[in-house]
């Protein structure tokens, strides 16, 4: 643990992640100053930080007097050299642009007490990188908070390659104060935890469509009407921006290889202009609202095709001691809605019936994104197949 408690934190970035970040930390009886370039950006942020707090108390989940305590704590300022000089943590929660937070970085390592954590909240850039930018790689770390950071349950802590153990700590600590559950990244890979499972999910289907193996509706209805999954795969890429989604399909082909060799069906999309919910059209129109997904389609697609994909990366990030089975359930489950975890589904169908999915769909499509994990094989030999042998990602008595 630190000598250092969090008694002063800084965030840099004011957007909706920023001011969800500051809001949390002011509830937590943090100091907090909030940063952003402008006055305007600001004053936004504390309406709907005032907003946020004043719905808490509507619901009944805050005492008044604690509403206005968490606000008497919340400061904002345009100078970043005078938010950093008495921080004792630092969350930064810019825009994902590798070369802008290197630079931020660098400037709080220079700024900040030597004690002070540095933290960034991104959701896919390297951890390691952003500590090569300061000179204390030992207390900087990935504190990956979901959307809107207020009430999503879940942050992602990432250990970069220098972070140290005593570093971790004191995050995993920071984590139970805000009421969050945490989930440990031991490694720095490229999406993390959440990120690689559902770029993996996303990519096979869009392989899927790409292949004429079903449509984009027929997915969809599978994956909500019969998996129970909140929203379709092609209806939550578009959510996202399909210009995002091609970006981190190719950041992680590029990190992984022919492992996650990404489909090119958006890119005709993206240089059309059709980015999804944002531009009002991507695989689905948005012109008039949500699209409307038919039920009937739903038997037209197995959803276990996607879950036997998010079962061989689960088992990659195992393999590569990057996550534990239960973190990686816990945060498909608690970041992205899943009904259930992507290790738990395999045990429940059992390990060789992944193992034998992904053996057809390499028969048939002799990719290495399809060559089954050395772990599920070695699962598959020890006799470990999940529920129905008592063993698997997990045990069961």
């Amino acid at each position: 643990m630190t000598e250092h408690p969090l008694r002063n934190a800084t965030v840099v970035g004011a957007g909706a992640m920023g001011h969800g970040i500051a809001q949390l930390l002011a509830i937590a009886s943090k100091d907090v100053i909030l940063v952003d370039v402008s006055e305007a950006i600001l004053a936004t942020a504390r309406q709907n930080i005032q907003w946020s707090l004043r719905r808490l108390v509507e619901k009944g989940k805050m005492q008044k007097d604690q509403e206005e305590k968490a606000l008497a704590r919340l400061h904002t300022t345009t100078h970043t050299d005078l938010a950093f000089e008495r921080a004792d943590l630092v969350i930064e929660a810019v825009p994902e642009n590798l070369e802008m937070k290197k630079q931020l970085f660098a400037q709080m390592d220079k700024t900040t007490p030597k004690h002070a954590i540095l933290g960034s909240n991104t959701s896919a850039l390297s951890i390691t990188e952003l500590g090569k930018a300061t000179r204390r790689p030992d207390k900087v770390v990935g504190l990956h908070f979901f959307n809107p950071a207020q009430l999503m349950p879940l942050l992602e802590i990432i250990k970069g390659a220098q972070t140290s153990d005593a570093t971790i700590e004191v995050a995993l600590g920071l984590a139970r104060e805000l009421g969050k559950k945490p989930i440990l990244v031991n490694k720095d890979v490229r999406g993390f935890i959440v990120s690689s499972v559902l770029s993996a999910v996303f990519n096979e289907a869009f392989w899927v469509v790409w292949r004429n193996e079903a449509t984009v509706q027929e997915v969809d209805a599978a994956m909500k009407c019969k998996a129970g999954f909140p929203m379709g795969i092609f209806e939550l890429a578009d959510f996202v921006g399909l210009d995002v989604n091609s970006s981190v399909a190719k950041d992680v082909e590029g990190a992984l290889g022919a492992r996650a060799k990404a489909s090119p069906i958006m890119d005709r999309l993206v240089k059309a202009g059709k980015l999804g919910k944002k531009s009002g059209e991507g695989f689905y129109s948005w012109t008039t609202g949500r699209p409307q997904i038919p039920s009937e389609l739903a038997n037209r697609f197995d959803p276990n095709r996607l879950y036997t994909v998010a079962a061989n990366t689960s088992a990659w990030l195992v393999h590569d001691n990057v996550a534990t089975p239960a973190d990686i359930d816990t945060g498909m489950k608690l970041g992205t809605s899943w009904p259930s975890g992507p290790c738990e589904h395999a045990d429940e169908i059992g390990i060789d019936t992944v193992v034998n999915n992904l053996n057809e769909l390499h028969k048939k499509y002799p990719e290495p994104m399809y060559e089954p994990c050395p772990l599920l094989v070695e699962y598959v030999k020890n006799g470990w197949l999940g529920k129905k042998t008592g063993q698997g990602f997990h045990k069961y008595k």
